[in-house]
């Protein structure tokens, strides 16, 4: 029987509600923190006392890594704004030693103070350069409010958002996936389902491939069973929810443990070896657009890491768990 995995939404404390920041009040706290650290000076912001900052994974100091690197921001810039809970998401790009860069930042910002900075930096000079001169700004779905009678509870919104997980962590084939019929992804600034074919390229059959294919839909890329070599994807963090657009932020580790792993059955009882040959990690900032509780856009940035690492921001059973938080 397969487990049942309870997905737990943001709880918005009394103390989030009075906030009083509201979406461009968060969004603007986010330029202030790029302008700050592009100025390489903590002191542009408004810290709360012990203000906690990581910096993909690892604490450090205010003033310390990106502080000391970052020249300017970039043109690319996806916000997901929770007023209710006082957190606020951002997926854009930057310039670090006047090189082009990814980025993902989470802060928790409360009385108009900065109480937590989470930093994700993707050194990736071809994908920042992909997100602002191919695709030059997020797609308009992930800008556009879903009709109020048919916005999602927050709760349902992290679930359907961790049912992408789960399917992948569990890739049989025979999952659930919430998948719109137009659902597409965007990774590190490539097209990673319903790519175009270079000229003279045939589709690759889902029922006969032995490597999954970014030409495939998002579903049949879940129905094939090929992402089978994702064995664990853990620490899976629900940082920021917009309801009023229907949009989920998350931050994940995807493990691959290689070995015998590899080797697995296709939904159809093909075997199949495939994946990496060593253990490493995938560390993720990824959003969701969510419509009518289904998946209709996908967009992340990711980084090779060590195998097993965390986020800073967990205990070691959180960090190793594949449950929702």
């Amino acid at each position: 029987m397969r487990p049942i995995l309870i997905a737990v939404g943001l709880l918005a404390s009394a103390a989030y509600g009075q906030n009083n920041c509201d979406r461009a009040c968060l969004e603007n706290f986010i330029d202030q923190y790029l302008d700050a650290v592009a100025a390489h000076d903590a002191s542009h912001l408004p810290l709360a006392k012990g203000v906690k900052y990581t910096e993909n994974g690892q604490h450090l100091d205010l003033n310390d890594g990106l502080w000391n690197t970052m020249t300017a921001k970039g043109s690319y810039r996806l916000f997901v704004d929770d007023v209710q809970a006082g957190q606020v998401a951002f997926i854009g790009t930057i310039r670090e030693a006047d090189a082009p860069a990814m980025i993902a930042v989470r802060l928790k910002v409360q009385n108009r103070q900065v109480f937590e900075i989470e930093t994700f930096v993707v050194r990736n000079m071809n994908a920042a350069k992909n997100l602002e001169e191919k695709w030059k700004a997020p797609n308009h779905l992930y800008l556009e409010a879903v009709p109020a009678s048919e916005r999602m509870s927050r709760p349902d919104l992290v679930k359907t958002a961790n049912m992408y997980f789960t399917g992948m962590q569990q890739n049989d084939g025979k999952g659930v996936y919430p998948f719109a019929d137009d659902c597409d992804r965007l990774e590190n600034g490539n097209q990673t389902t319903n790519a175009p074919l270079a000229q003279g390229k045939q589709r690759p059959d889902p029922k006969t491939a032995s490597n999954y294919s970014s030409a495939w839909s998002c579903r049949e890329q879940f129905e094939s069973g090929l992402l089978h070599f994702v064995t664990r994807i853990r620490d899976r963090r629900f940082v920021a929810v917009d309801q009023e657009r229907g949009l989920v932020f998350s931050f994940a580790f995807f493990d691959h443990a290689a070995g015998k792993t590899r080797t697995f059955q296709t939904p159809d009882g093909r075997t199949v070896t495939a994946g990496p040959v060593r253990p490493w990690t995938w560390e993720i900032a990824e959003m969701f657009k969510i419509d009518k509780g289904k998946i209709r856009r996908i967009e992340a940035i990711l980084e090779q890491v060590p195998y097993g690492m965390g986020s800073g921001w967990s205990s070691w059973e959180d960090q190793m768990s594949s449950r929702a938080r």
